[in-house]
């Protein structure tokens, strides 16, 4: 459960739980009071009868049926009189309506009372021995308007409990909307710290609490922001410092080059090894160059339309002297997009190198057009990526588990894919890679791009810090 359902839960749960206990504890309390009050009633009430029959009968003639008809029962008391073992009950209820146990105790000549169920409702029989005229009175007192009272409070406790814990699921929602609010900008804001918007911040807040934390991210993220743009200003300026001396290098290097037959065997050997790795570090060089632009802002598209089915043939044909077969989808023959021709033939000229390095060359490419987006497809002969590395492959300096133990032998530093995906996010497409499929070893790596959509030729403005409101 996310923190908001379980601030509602707890308050929901807070809700019914008092209101349960408050039920309970009233309706206890309050039946508790209702019974003990009717008990005391019926009970005074049958010993005033009890006298008044006790006078009564020690008149010589008295008549029993008019004497109980006589009796005052407010309650609702039903009189029975046991009188020279003979039982009166004039409204209903005899002998074998009584509870053995209570015409025991009183014909033992013991006062009692006893609660008792007669008919499906609870019943007081209440007995009070009359030995001066051989008597025994008892009195039975139903409970039901008792029970009826009871089950109504029952009922109004039960809708207010349920009121109580909508009320508190209600009071939850919005209290957990008003505390999280400001965890929610933040959300916001880190969304877009990662989605490069680095000048991203959180308005701040008067809150005790909430306060620091919102002070603590944009805190965070200001050393954020100048940590990246320090290593970015770094690396372009190793990189500009670099072509200098890589320049007078490589000058000198043609020079030894143009007297190389003069040159002893294990001199050209050395001046071999000496040209590959000078390449090399310029073509790193370069990479690094095109990245700081891309952190800088500055990378900027060239647009014009081309037929990408044309691009890509002529940029194979630079890229690698292997004969790769090509695959053109019917409706992208003719199929024109606005991009940097410059941009798209590096994108495929770094996907075949990768697959020269790692994968054992280009087995096939594929041209495509689905719902509007071009979708390029380069195929390699290697081992595949791991599904855990098909994201990580992307990023800078990273080759993947497949070329963690390669470095040092001349196949890249693992900038090529990361160049790969900043020329296609500037085209306003997206790179990612894939299994080849039909059971075929290798990776398949597909570059999606709109068609004959024309993306921004310029950076898009600075709009300045974004500052999200708390």
């Amino acid at each position: 459960m996310g923190l908001r359902a379980r601030i509602l839960a707890a308050f929901t749960i807070g809700a019914l739980v008092l209101s349960a206990l408050l039920a309970s504890v009233t309706y206890g309390l309050v039946r508790s009071s209702l019974v003990r009050q009717r008990e005391s009633a019926a009970v005074n009430q049958a010993y005033v009868n009890a006298r008044y029959l006790r006078d009564s009968l020690r008149s010589a003639g008295a008549d029993v049926s008019v004497l109980l008809d006589s009796l005052e029962n407010p309650g609702g008391g039903t009189p029975v009189l046991l009188r020279d073992g003979i039982w009166y009950a004039p409204l209903g209820i005899d002998r074998e309506d009584l509870p053995g146990a209570l015409h025991e105790a009183v014909a033992g000549g013991e006062p009692a009372r006893m609660r008792f169920s007669l008919d499906g409702q609870t019943q007081l029989g209440v007995g009070v021995p009359l030995p001066s005229v051989r008597s025994a009175y008892f009195e039975v007192t139903s409970f039901s308007d008792v029970e009826g009272t009871l089950s109504s409070l029952a009922i109004s406790l039960l809708a207010a409990a349920l009121v109580t814990t909508v009320s508190g699921a209600a009071l939850g929602a919005s209290v957990s909307r008003r505390v999280l609010r400001p965890l929610a900008h933040v959300s916001a804001a880190a969304v877009a710290i990662a989605g490069g918007r680095l000048d991203a911040r959180v308005a701040n807040i008067d809150d005790a609490d909430l306060g620091t934390l919102v002070e603590s991210f944009n805190e965070m993220a200001s050393a954020l922001q100048e940590r990246i743009e320090r290593d970015a200003r770094f690396a372009s300026d190793v990189s500009h410092e670099l072509r200098s001396p890589l320049t007078t290098l490589s000058a000198s290097i043609q020079v030894l080059q143009g007297r190389r037959n003069d040159l002893p065997a294990r001199a050209r050997a050395a001046l071999d090894l000496l040209v590959a790795d000078v390449q090399r570090f310029s073509a790193m060089v370069e990479d690094l160059l095109e990245i700081s632009r891309f952190d800088a802002g500055a990378a900027a598209l060239d647009l014009e339309e081309v037929r990408i089915s044309e691009l890509i043939m002529h940029a194979l044909l630079a890229a690698t002297d292997a004969d790769v077969p090509v695959a053109v989808a019917a409706d992208a023959v003719d199929c024109v997009v606005q991009a940097d021709k410059r941009r798209l033939v590096r994108v495929v000229a770094n996907l075949v190198g990768n697959a020269q390095s790692h994968a054992g060359g280009v087995v096939g490419v594929s041209i495509e057009v689905a719902d509007g987006q071009v979708l390029i497809g380069v195929e390699d002969a290697g081992p595949g990526v791991p599904e855990q590395d098909r994201d990580r492959i992307f990023e800078r300096f990273s080759r993947g588990a497949a070329g963690a133990g390669r470095r040092g032998r001349g196949d890249g530093v693992g900038l090529g894919l990361a160049l790969v995906r900043e020329h296609v996010q500037l085209h306003g497409g997206r790179v990612w890679v894939e299994d080849r499929g039909a059971g075929e070893p290798g990776a398949r790596f597909v570059v999606q791009l709109p068609s004959a959509v024309p993306p921004s030729s310029a950076p898009e403005p600075d709009p300045g810090p974004a500052v999200i409101p708390a």
